[in-house]
Order: structure tokens, then sequence, then C-alpha cells
């Protein structure tokens, strides 16, 4: 029988409907933000993590080159790329999701991004053009750049980067099936974005990423067993590969249409545990997001050998409505989603992705999500995705604006080499790796601004240190900026 609609019958759904009003109305509403000028900056924010030679039209001016001798140590070319938060490390494994985020950003809503658009394609290509790098030899794929340790023992602008760029790979002897698939997954959502833009680098794209998943699939082994001392416990795949797997081949289905991979993910849904940790995404756990991706075909009509995909993306959204009680996802006082860990922005911003994601397929296909006695509908989701969006902007119980720039009172003291220490147009000579000490314990505001960073965010009670050495609240990511660039230009055309 077909789930009711959302009208709230019975005990249960009258609790639903309390508790999410509840988490709506909590707190004055500010309304009227200006989610274009937020798209905006928070694609800006990318140009200010970028490594290596910048280009002429480089819009965060505070920034110079950097870092353009990576990979030199193990004779190849590894400039370029994004730095992947606060910190002077190129670790490609959350630079991946990022670039995988951007695109799927991209081929949902880019068509709401109107001059926005532009600025995101670039964005993507910053990081592809290095992952082009990063793979140009088959069978192997580096990486990351730079010693973590010795790289967190210093405050130093990227300019003065004095710290050990060491050069770490995988191949077929040291297998990282984890990084490999997410890699994958990059390039064949990046070969979709720029199949129309530039057909030569798109299929470039997508011949790179059959590539790199059949070398990921072919020696199968978790990364972080492989280079455990450099990347634990710093991006260390916690959950496992074999989701990266699925996730690489659902991306290569999608860019190529190709019966083998569809054929893959039917085959391998088992084996490679498909219904685990369905309310799980992330960097490490693509879960969700696999179940999301590929039920869009399902509501299409035009895959029911998929179906059990759908039926784990409908569980993956009940467990993240209000009232629905699920052990591992919270909502705070101020209507915040929260789950444990540090950076509980990647969270609330890829789980809120998904949300609108999903609404939208579920609009096209005129279907609700059967949620217990109930259903949800997709303007319920997309009323819970931008509510995650109106708190991070500053409709919250701090009146505070988690993107830094926007609005009139957001966080200053983020912790980010670059935006704390002194621009290397201000302050000419070289700051050593211990001299940034000074600068990082200042309880000054960070001297220069990067614009369109969104921090870890608040804790659970929505209280917010804005303080450097609170890095799990203080400290932005591109695998947070990533999904929320989708949802504001969506919201920016539907606000």
């Amino acid at each position: 029988m077909a789930p009711k609609p959302l009208t709230f019958p019975g005990i249960f759904s009258a609790l639903l409907a309390l508790s999410f009003s509840l988490l709506l109305f909590c707190h004055p509403i500010i309304g009227g933000h200006n989610y274009h000028d937020a798209l905006r900056k928070s694609i800006l924010f990318f140009e200010g993590q970028r490594s290596g030679r910048l280009p002429p039209d480089q819009r965060v001016k505070w920034r110079r080159d950097s870092a353009l001798h990576d990979g030199s140590t193990a004779g190849v070319d590894l400039t370029g790329g994004y730095y992947d938060a606060g910190d002077n490390v190129k670790f490609g494994f959350p630079m991946a999701f990022t670039t995988t985020l951007l695109a799927w950003s991209i081929i949902d809503f880019g068509r709401n991004m109107g001059p926005e658009l532009k600025n995101t394609v670039k964005a993507v290509k910053w990081s592809t053009d290095y992952l082009l790098k990063a793979t140009e030899k088959p069978r192997v794929v580096y990486v990351q750049v730079g010693d973590a340790y010795s790289d967190h023992s210093c405050w130093e602008r990227p300019e003065d980067m004095d710290t050990l760029r060491t050069v770490y790979k995988i191949d077929n002897a040291h297998p990282g099936s984890d990084v490999a698939g997410e890699t994958a997954a990059a390039l064949a959502a990046a070969s979709i974005v720029f199949r129309k833009r530039d057909p030569a680098y798109s299929r470039l794209l997508l011949n790179r990423a059959i590539r790199v998943f059949n070398f990921a699939d072919k020696h199968r082994g978790a990364y972080s067993s492989s280079l455990h001392s450099a990347v634990c416990p710093f991006y260390c795949d916690v959950n496992g590969y074999q989701d990266e797997l699925l996730w690489g081949a659902a991306w290569l289905h999608k860019a190529s249409r190709k019966r083998v991979y569809r054929e893959y993910i039917v085959k391998n849904e088992v084996v490679l545990r498909a219904g685990d940790t369905i309310n799980e995404f992330g960097w490490d756990n693509k879960h969700a997001g696999i179940n999301v991706l590929i039920s869009k075909e399902v509501l299409m009509g035009k895959a029911d050998y998929f179906e059990s995909f759908k039926q784990n993306a409908d569980g993956f959204i009940c467990s993240l409505l209000p009232g629905m009680s699920h052990p591992q996802v919270q909502y705070s006082p101020g209507g915040l989603m929260f789950k444990t860990g540090g950076s509980n922005m990647q969270h609330v911003t890829s789980l809120s992705f998904l949300l609108l994601a999903y609404s939208n397929y579920l609009s096209h296909a005129n279907k609700v999500v059967p949620c217990g006695e109930s259903s949800a509908s997709p303007a319920l989701l997309k009323h819970l995705a931008k509510r995650q969006v109106d708190y991070i902007l500053g409709d919250n119980p701090l009146g505070i604006s988690y993107m830094v720039g926007y609005g009139a009172r957001f966080p200053r003291r983020i912790h980010h080499r670059g935006s704390s220490l002194p621009s290397v147009a201000a302050h000419l000579a070289r700051i050593g790796c211990k001299a940034g000490t000074r600068y990082y314990l200042s309880p000054n505001p960070n001297p220069n601004l990067l614009v369109g960073a969104v921090v870890g965010g608040p804790n659970v009670s929505d209280a917010f240190p804005d303080s450097r050495p609170y890095f799990q609240e203080s400290e932005p990511t591109t695998y947070i900026n990533a999904p929320l660039v989708g949802l504001l230009a969506f919201f920016s055309a539907h606000p």
C-alpha cells in the first residue's frame, strides 16, 4: 500500500510535526538572506586554498605562489591542487571528495548558479588538473604531498613553507582502493561537467577515471594500511574502501553509461556492503551518497534493478527527520544537525546536499519518502535543508554567520595559517616555523579575510569559541564548502 502523504495523522506523526516545527521556530528567524552573495563567497574561498602558481585572474589577492617544487623529490610534477583546510598539506583523499561534490553541485544545480557557474567550473578544473598529474603513471596514484606531522608542528604561511614536502603514493604493492576509488569518482563526475564545455578534456578525465578505477578494483586494500604513519590520524579511512569502489562505479556508470558499471554495482552491492551506515556521507564514508545518486535512475523509472538502493536512500532520509530519534543524528537546541566527531559543518553541508538532491529527484518523479506511519514530501526535505543553510548564514541562537565575510558577525580568528599570519604584501620577510606561534596564540582577529570559508561550527549546545586553538570549531575545509555551493545555488534561485 502506498504511504500516506505527510498530513500527520496519529500520535507519532503529530510528535514528528511538533518537533520539526520547534526546530524551525525555537529562535527568531532573521530571514532575507542573500543566497547569491553567499554563493559567490563560498566559491571564492577555493581561490584562497590554491597551491602552486596562481593565475593572473586570482581574486584572493593576499595569497601568493606556493609549493612550486611539489613532487620534485619523486621526480614528478605535483604542483597545484588545494590545501585541504588551515594547514599546508595536500591530502588527496579529501581533495578528490571535494572535487566530486563540486562537480555534483554543477551537474544538479549549475543552472541556478548564474555568473558564478564559470567560477565553480574553474574551481573544479583547478583540482582535476592536479588529479590528472597525480594519476599520470599507470597503476600509481600520488595521494599526499607534505609530511603532516612536520607541517602541523609549524604555524607558517604556505608562501614560506620549509617543512617536509614528502610525496606519498599507492601502487600495486601498496594498494589504496579508498583514495583511488574516490579519485576515479572525482574524475568521472568532472567529465560530465566538461562534456560540452571542453569535450577533449572531458574524454581525458573519463578515460583516466576508468583506468584509476580498474587499478582500485584490481588491487584492493585500504591506503590507511599501506600508508598508515602518513595519513593517520589525519585522513585515515576508518570506514573501509568498499564504499569508494561502489561510489566510483556509480559515477562511472553515470558518466559513461556503460553496462559494465551497472553490472558491477548490482553484482557487488552486498559484497561491498551498500546497505551499511546508510546515514553517513563525507570524505570517509560514501554510503548515503551512493544510495541517493543511484536512486535517481530508479525514480525516473529506468532502473528497477537498483530498487534496494532507493530503499536505503529512503531509510537515510527518514533517519534525518527531526523526531525520528536516530542515535547517530542529533539536533542542537537551535536546530543544527549534529554528529559526533570534529568539524560538524562537514556533516551539515554534505547531508543537507543529499536532502536537497533527493527532494529534486522525488519532485520530478512525483514521489514521497515512506517513513513509518507517514511519509515525507520533497517540500519537507527542502525546508530541512534550507533550515541548515540559514543556520550557517546566521539564523542561530548566537546570531553569527559561520561563513567568513558574510553578514555583520562572523568568525574572526579562524584556524588557518595563511589567514592568521600577515600577508606577503604586508610583511615581505619570511616568517619561520616557530615565529608564527605568536600569531596563532594572539587574541587579535586574523589580518586576512578568507572570504567564504565556513568553519567547523558550534557544538551540540550551539556554543562557539571564536579561537584558533579550537580547530574542530574554527577550522574551515574544502569539503565543508563543496556541497554548500550546490545548496546555495539552488536557494539563490528558489529563496
